[in-house]
């Protein structure tokens, strides 16, 4: 059984003027995505700004989003560090929370084989007794998950997903062969969700569900039910803004979103900077036209 199905949101986490977690705000938008059709949760991901919290507060939002979530809505938290024990201490203590999955990305900076990939997966899986998604992002990793070593982790038991962001549909649809219905496919970019369900996937852990979380969903669900022109439609249709979300660093443009829309999510925490004044109006331009009403 998936762990969902549709449209999961890559929630950022708010600050307050601090810099400290703002918890109430935190409240605020699990309570927005589950009155608005978000399918899943995902805590302390890259859009969460999950390498620049500290353990404390990265452990804290996972339990707290639990608490609040109270079991309407699956919370899966990432937990990837680029040290297998850390990841271990992590996810087992995200277990304990009770999450509905992890998502762990590949380590990173380390350059480790494939063979040590697979160590590292195996050894995590061994430990955290969860379901696991797997998340491939080269770009930022500087680690690719190659299709067969997704086809290798997919014989564990409890690795039961991957997060695709390669941007590569040959090796997507290569993983989807090889794995042969034992991995769920979860788009990672958002201008490619129609093309991976296409190649079988279940949905997306999204960016753009931040600030358009109904849109996301009905693109996912339109394509499930057979409306296969309806939901290319909203997938070509939203990619100007998508676009715009992606013209400076991933969280910068979204946070910068939705303060532009006035959930005051706060700043973001350096090394990230404040989004240029001149994308900043390209991107407030979009969000009107693709029907966001701005504060």
């Amino acid at each position: 059984m998936s762990i969902f199905t549709g449209s999961g949101v890559a929630i950022v986490t708010p600050f307050l003027p601090d810099g400290s977690v703002n918890y109430e705000k935190l409240d605020e938008l699990i309570e927005y995505h589950i009155a608005h059709k978000t399918d899943a949760i995902i805590i302390c991901g890259t859009t969460g700004e999950s390498s620049t919290l500290t353990e404390e507060e990265h452990m804290q939002c996972i339990k707290f989003t639990v608490e609040q979530a109270k079991k309407r809505i699956p919370v899966i938290a990432g937990t990837g560090s680029n040290a297998t024990f850390t990841t271990i201490e992590m996810s087992r203590e995200a277990v304990d929370y009770g999450v509905d999955g992890l998502l762990l990305v590949t380590p990173y900076y380390n350059k480790a084989t494939q063979k040590g990939l697979i160590a590292h997966y195996k050894a995590v899986a061994a430990e955290a007794k969860a379901p696991i998604i797997l998340y491939s992002v080269a770009s930022r990793t500087g680690l690719n998950i190659t299709p067969e070593t997704a086809a290798e982790l997919a014989k564990v038991e409890n690795i039961v997903a991957i997060k695709e962001a390669s941007g590569n549909i040959s090796q997507i649809a290569k993983i989807m062969q090889l794995t042969d219905g034992k991995l769920d496919l979860y788009s990672g970019n958002d201008d490619q969700i129609v093309p991976l369900l296409s190649l079988g996937g279940k949905g997306v852990i999204s960016v753009l569900a931040n600030i358009a979380p109904e849109y996301t969903h009905d693109l996912c669900q339109k394509f499930f039910d057979g409306d296969l022109k309806g939901s290319l439609k909203m997938q070509l249709d939203a990619l100007p803004l998508i676009d715009k979300l992606f013209c400076e660093v991933n969280p910068i443009p979204v946070k910068t979103a939705m303060n532009l829309l006035g959930k005051e999510v706060g700043e973001l925490k350096m090394p990230l900077s404040s989004m240029e004044e001149d994308h900043k109006m390209a991107l407030a331009k979009e969000m009107e036209k693709f029907g966001l009403k701005l504060a």
